[in-house]
């Protein structure tokens, strides 16, 4: 054999694989949703087909486990196609979840909570392969995965810590309703302490601020952190909150026609208030008159 074919021999095929022996990569952290980027490429992929190959390995008892290209087999199974372009790999678990991970951060919008999981399963697999040691450096696990990453070590630190949170609160991290930073004081706590803190929350429409989540985290660690103590704290006012007055909408309806938005609802019932505020003034000048 040449150098040529030697060399040709080694280069990565791409293969029409069946959508059917594709298994997704277990513990995927990344969900595939169906939003806007999923529609531009199921259009895209109607258009000109799979323009990148997805990668996969070869599972011991038949199949493939897809490493990358979960998004690309989800649209073309959609597009109801029969394959779609596959290179396929031999790879260790450990080289495995590194090569997903490192394929999916590259990724525009990622949910605090996929970031989270990702970075663990990378963590894991890196401490497992004892990449340090055979790399001759001192780095630390962090430090190995914050090389070619938009996060800092301390950034990669607080999303780990994440995946301590029960799946309601860090629900509400993926919703924009706990920042980064005050969800990583509340991994301290217990799970059930988090579920306890999860039904008032929940309840009361509240979030913790970042004070706020400290002293929780510093309550759990004394032990003193009791379902009268999180209704306390959280009914504190904010610096930066606004307070409501929560009515149902449905025993406000019969006042309105069936096309009033909140809003207007709400424009309306202030005006009303100023309205009998008003009235009520007047009536005690009238009285303070007589």
């Amino acid at each position: 054999m040449s150098t040529e074919e030697r060399l040709d021999a080694k280069k990565p095929k791409v293969e029409a694989i069946p959508l059917t022996a594709l298994t997704p990569f277990r513990n995927h952290p990344f969900k595939v949703k169906e939003d806007e980027e999923m529609a531009q490429l199921m259009r895209s992929i109607a258009d000109a087909g799979v323009l990148s190959p997805a990668l996969a390995r070869p599972l011991p008892g038949g199949g493939y486990e897809l490493i990358s290209g979960h998004r690309r087999l989800a649209a073309c199974k959609a597009l109801g196609m029969d394959t779609m372009p596959v290179i396929i790999r031999d790879l260790t678990d450990e080289e495995a979840v590194i090569t997903m991970v490192d394929s999916n951060l590259q990724r525009e919008h990622i949910l605090p909570s996929e970031k989270a999981f990702a970075y663990k399963m990378k963590y894991d697999a890196l401490k497992h392969q004892g990449t340090s040691s055979q790399l001759g450096t001192k780095l630390r696990t962090d430090e190995l995965l914050a090389q070619n990453s938009i996060d800092s070590r301390n950034q990669i630190q607080r999303y780990i810590r994440l995946t301590n949170l029960i799946p309601d609160i860090l629900k509400l991290v993926d919703e924009g309703k706990i920042a980064l930073t005050p969800a990583v004081e509340l991994t301290y706590l217990q799970p059930s302490e988090q579920e306890m803190l999860f039904s008032v929350m929940d309840s009361d429409e509240v979030t913790p601020s970042l004070s706020q989540a400290r002293r929780l985290r510093r309550m759990s660690e004394a032990q003193t952190l009791t379902d009268n103590a999180v209704l306390q704290l959280l009914s504190e006012v904010k610096g930066n909150q606004v307070e409501y007055v929560k009515v149902p909408v449905d025993k406000l309806r019969s006042f309105f026609r069936p096309d009033t938005s909140v809003k207007q609802m709400t424009e309306t019932l202030v005006k009303a208030m100023d309205f009998y505020n008003k009235h009520l003034a007047r009536q005690r000048k009238d009285r303070d008159a007589r």
